[in-house]
């Protein structure tokens, strides 16, 4: 029971997030209107996949101090869930986007291929790429010790590469994603009080139920491979 804590606090938020985000009061907010609801999926789900790609390199780190296959696989299944819910998070800002971006009557739509050529839904995709190849890396390789060791250092590599595709070149160019000055989820002059007493448990909830299936699929790539692990 001590260590199923987090798994209920998980469950918890998730319920209190997803209840509270569709009857919180919404902020009369130009173009974003009763679509701001999908902050709580969109922007969380985001918070996961950084935080999980953050547990796959640190134990991507601990395989090259140690040799040590369980980080290894530790290292491969926390990039694994860190891609589903990049992509989650993808697809749910693809729909937000839908709603906002490609509507004629939002002042700063130009065009759909406007939309197709923004900065950071293009920064994402290199990035969810990139993670990609880490396991297109992996399957090529066949000898167990210089596949974990290659994969270790290239996962080094994809985490470096999250913060300029995702994070400084987009903002670098025009962009109808809002928080070209900052982030406004995070930015307390552009979240009301109400919004932020729901964003911060779901961010805190998808996180966890992020590291609940990585830790799962973790415990099973053991069982699968004890004959392997020290």
């Amino acid at each position: 029971m001590k260590k199923a804590w987090w798994k209920i606090l998980c469950v918890i938020l998730l319920v209190y997030a997803i209840v509270g985000g569709m009857l919180v009061k919404i902020p009369n907010l130009p173009v974003l209107g009763e679509t701001i609801r999908n902050l709580f999926y969109h922007v969380g789900m985001w918070a996961a996949m950084f935080v999980l790609f953050t547990c796959s390199l640190v134990h991507s780190i601990r395989y090259l101090r140690n040799s040590n296959l369980k980080n290894d696989i530790a290292a491969s299944q926390y990039a694994s869930v860190g891609i589903l819910f990049g992509i989650l998070g993808y697809a749910t800002g693809a729909v937000w986007a839908s709603y906002t971006w490609a509507d004629p009557n939002n002042p700063a739509f130009d065009s759909f291929s406007a939309v197709a050529r923004e900065p950071k839904l293009i920064g994402t995709a290199i990035a969810l790429l990139i993670y990609f190849a880490y396991f297109i890396l992996r399957s090529s390789i066949q000898d167990i010790d210089q596949k974990a060791k290659i994969s270790a250092v290239y996962n080094i590599f994809a985490f470096a590469m999250l913060f300029p595709t995702i994070m400084i070149v987009p903002r670098l160019l025009p962009s109808l994603h809002p928080g070209q000055e900052g982030n406004p989820a995070l930015n307390f002059k552009d979240a009301s009080p109400e919004l932020r007493m729901i964003e911060y448990p779901a961010f805190i909830g998808w996180t966890l139920l992020g590291v609940w299936i990585a830790t799962l699929k973790i415990r099973l790539h053991y069982i699968r491979e004890k004959h392997l692990l020290k």
